[in-house]
This record gives C-alpha cells, sequence and structure tokens, in this order.
C-alpha cells in the first residue's frame, strides 16, 4: 500500500475507532484495510494501535503517528488544491475554534449562510476560549476577542466591540450613579474571573487618553459571561464587558451604562491561523466570510 494512502487509512481508524468503519469510509475490503496496518507497523517498526474485539485506541506511538500524518496530509491536500488548475470550489474538511460567546451571537445564527456559498467544505467547529495548539491539535484557525497571547500565528483582526460599563436601575437607585472613576470607591462589582490566573479581572477605563484600571471589590464572582450578566440584573454590582452581549437589557432599562465618557478602548476580534495555513482555500474563504459576519456586527 503506497504510504499516504497507508496514512489516511491511519487517520480514518482512529478517527472512527474501528476498523470496519474505517473500510466502509474509504471504500475497501476489510481484509486490505486490515493488510495495510500490517504492512504500516511492519515497516515503521513500530505498534500504532491497541485492538480489542470493541475498540481500537493508539498507543504512545501511534499518537504520535497520528498528529504528524494529520499535518502531512493536510499540507499535502492544500498543496495540491492551491496548483489545482480546474479551479474548482473550495472543499474538505475545515477545522475550527470559535469564542463560545462570539459564535452564539454572530456565527452560529447565519453559519448556514456560509454553507450556501461553499456546500463542498465540511466544518467541524469547537467553542470556547481556552489556548488551542492549532499545530498539535490540527485546527485550522480560531476566533479570539481580546489581547492576542501567540505571536507565533497570522492574525487578521475582524472587529472591534464598544465596552460599556453598566447596573441595574435598582443597584444604581441604592448605591447611586457615579458620574467620575474616583466615584467608584465604595462601589460593588459582579467579579469575573480571568481564565488565565483565575483572578478577578479590573475595569479599565480611558481617563485623559490614558487607561486606568480599577479594582472593585465584590460579593460574587463568575467565570461565565451569561453569568456576569445575569448578576448584574440581579442588582448584585457593576459589570464591563463588549455592549451586545447585554444590548437588550439596556434597551428595556433593566441596565443602565454609566461612565459612558470614559469607555475602555473597544475589544478586538480576531481570527488567527497558522502560516502554513495562508495559501488554503478553505481558510482564506472561511476567514474573509468570518470577516464579513464581525464587520456587520462591529
Amino acid at each position: 500500500m503506497e504510504r499516504f494512502q497507508a496514512m489516511r487509512l491511519f487517520t480514518r481508524i482512529v478517527e472512527l475507532g474501528s476498523f470496519t468503519k474505517a473500510a466502509d469510509d474509504l471504500q475497501l475490503p476489510r481484509a486490505t484495510v486490515t493488510l495495510g496496518m500490517q504492512e504500516l507497523e511492519r515497516r515503521l517498526g513500530t505498534r500504532l494501535l491497541h485492538r480489542t474485539t470493541r475498540h481500537v485506541s493508539t498507543t504512545p506511538d501511534g499518537e504520535a503517528y497520528y498528529e504528524r500524518c494529520q499535518r502531512l496530509l493536510s499540507d499535502l491536500e492544500e498543496t495540491e488544491a492551491v496548483f489545482d488548475k480546474a479551479g474548482g470550489p473550495p472543499r474538505g474538511k475545515l477545522r475550527v475554534n470559535l469564542q463560545g460567546t462570539l459564535a452564539k451571537h454572530f456565527v452560529l445564527p447565519v453559519i448556514g449562510d456560509f454553507f450556501a456559498r461553499y456546500p463542498a467544505i465540511e466544518l467541524e467547529i469547537g467553542l470556547g476560549d481556552r489556548d488551542v495548539d492549532l499545530v498539535r491539535e490540527a485546527v485550522d484557525c480560531v476566533l479570539r476577542a481580546g489581547q492576542l497571547r501567540d505571536s507565533s500565528l497570522v492574525a487578521r483582526r475582524v472587529a472591534s466591540l464598544q465596552q460599556v460599563t453598566c447596573a441595574s436601575r435598582e443597584y444604581l437607585a441604592r448605591h447611586g450613579t457615579p458620574d467620575t472613576v474616583e466615584a467608584l470607591r465604595g462601589h460593588r462589582a459582579v467579579s469575573f474571573l480571568s481564565q488565565r490566573t483565575g483572578k478577578p479581572m479590573p475595569f479599565d477605563f480611558i481617563v485623559e487618553g490614558a487607561t486606568k484600571s480599577v479594582q472593585l471589590r465584590g460579593v460574587v464572582a463568575v467565570s461565565d459571561a451569561d453569568a456576569y450578566h445575569a448578576c448584574c440584573a440581579a442588582h448584585l454590582g457593576l459589570i464591563q464587558l463588549p455592549r451586545y452581549h447585554i444590548a437588550p437589557m439596556l434597551a428595556d432599562g433593566r441596565l443602565c451604562e454609566v461612565l459612558a465618557d470614559f469607555r475602555p478602548e473597544p475589544m478586538t476580534v480576531s481570527v488567527l491561523y497558522p502560516h502554513n495555513r495562508q495559501l488554503s482555500p478553505r481558510v482564506r474563504v472561511f476567514v474573509d466570510w468570518l470577516a464579513e459576519v464581525m464587520e456587520r456586527a462591529s
């Protein structure tokens, strides 16, 4: 069996967890799949898979080989696509990871538009805000908000989201409405815990052209955006976040913006991807589409 064919066979066995399913997926006889894996392990001189009657799993060598196969096969496919003179539409699987609230508010409600434009692309979408090793995890691109931490990736800014400081009307009636940053003394916050440090994040304000950070005390700390503004609506303190999270609450008066003259810098939204994906037709059209979606939201 040719080497790249053996790699594709091995990756499908790992992904599907079954020799039989891989054989069906690749339209190969079950005996060919078994023989192909035996030849591959013999050529490499190591065992790649643990096999039982019900389950297939990778050995440590198999896991390392799987990660390398993913990168090699992806690079091969992208290279062929770049030099494909037929000029066909982008096709194949695209693995992306989207920051959860951005995905739910802006991307997922219109995801059907992407498939209408590019029906030959298959998307695998992960949601979250963790640090993703794009190369090791074979992720093609991520959508993130805020300060970028990995300078080894290509970053394309796709939006700047206005940030606001607000509280419930009842909270302000009880504690007063601050009109300067100094007037925050004595106020309390709903604390938002940083995923990186586990500590409450400060409030930022632009005062005379410079950023001023203020750490407010609070009675509740959360690590989820929905819980954050829910606690604010329950009159537990001030919050600071991108406006889109709480636009309906501002519109109907449940929450009120304060210190509008001292708003922090807008939050940057970026798409990040490895340098070797710059020429990928699949990545390029998805990033362009994300930029369109987020531009409408800005």
